[in-house]
């Protein structure tokens, strides 16, 4: 298997695992925060290996670590609330075109970082792409309703789009801290400290008592263990598709696979669009030909862009 077809193969598995993650906070688990606390509980599994790879790094450090863990998780419930209110295909697009703006911006306030001039083309390429996703047709919401009494009227944030924001700059920051740890920590102890950071966040959902009775719903015997398996089946897709995604780039060229995610978004186009013909109540996705064009269209751009920031 060449590195082309492993590329390919770990996109299409992260988009299978990001659509089942609409249709598991539409259908299995109502609260995102009962997802978000499965999902940054089942990554204490990696513990498995602490006793071969786990350093204690200082308590500047081990804060900093717990600190990024606590972003990924803020990502991880925003995404999901994102998930709940719009369209898999544009929320997840969105966010993928955003989060890269967001972690160059951040670089350059944070860090001083300079960037190229296909860095900056790729930018400009992924922010058309995100607006053509921001301003898909779709009722409008609290914040627009909200924005529209302040006589912001021309602003349209579009169902999920506005949360979407907010966990796309949750990911930057956390990709960007964890950036900035892995300059000055082993990867394997710094990513287990973050996996523990995660899981003490989401575990402060426990002190209410309505989130602990949506966690335990999934545990009930009313719940039909299909659900219950197929939480553990998107787990292990996610996981798989990102094993897969390192081990291309351990194959090939870094800067042709990063740019090849655009196909992880063309994938979750196409199923999204299938879907939303053959079964449209399965994942609620609005399907029209204008809405799967402009969507085709910001996918189009968002790799484009993608491709020039990989170029640099």
């Amino acid at each position: 298997m060449n590195w082309l077809t492993v590329a390919l193969t770990a996109y299409l598995l992260l988009a299978i695992a990001n659509l089942l993650d609409k249709f598991l906070v539409d259908n299995v688990l109502k609260s995102s925060k009962a997802y978000a606390f499965i999902n940054g509980m089942m990554g204490l599994l990696v513990f498995v290996v602490a006793p071969w790879f786990l350093n204690w790094p200082g308590l500047f450090w081990f804060s900093f670590d717990i600190f990024s863990g606590f972003l990924f998780a803020l990502a991880l419930w925003s995404l999901y609330e994102a998930l709940k209110q719009g369209d898999a295909s544009r929320v997840l697009v969105f966010i993928g075109g955003l989060t890269p703006v967001f972690s160059i911006i951040l670089s350059i306030l944070l860090f001083q970082e300079k960037f190229s001039a296909n860095q900056w083309l790729g930018l400009g390429f992924m922010l058309l792409g995100v607006s053509l996703i921001a301003f898909l047709p779709q009722p409008r919401n609290f914040l627009w309703r909200f924005l529209g009494k302040l006589g912001i009227k021309k602003v349209n944030f579009r169902a999920g789009i506005d949360i979407a924001i907010v966990s796309a700059l949750f990911y930057s920051l956390y990709f960007v801290a964890t950036k900035h740890a892995y300059n000055y920590q082993p990867f394997v102890s710094t990513f287990l400290w973050t996996r523990l950071g995660a899981a003490f966040f989401v575990s402060l959902f426990l002190f209410n008592k309505k989130n602990r009775l949506d966690i335990l719903d999934l545990f009930k015997k009313k719940t039909p263990t299909k659900n219950q398996s197929l939480v553990v089946l998107n787990q292990a897709l996610g996981s798989s598709g990102f094993l897969l995604q390192n081990y291309a780039i351990s194959l090939g060229s870094v800067a042709i696979i990063n740019a090849l995610q655009g196909f992880q978004y063309a994938f979750l186009l196409i199923i999204s669009s299938v879907l939303a013909v053959l079964a449209p109540k399965l994942l609620k996705e609005t399907f029209s030909w204008p809405i799967v064009l402009q969507k085709t269209g910001a996918v189009l751009l968002i790799g484009i862009g993608l491709y020039f920031i990989a170029l640099a």
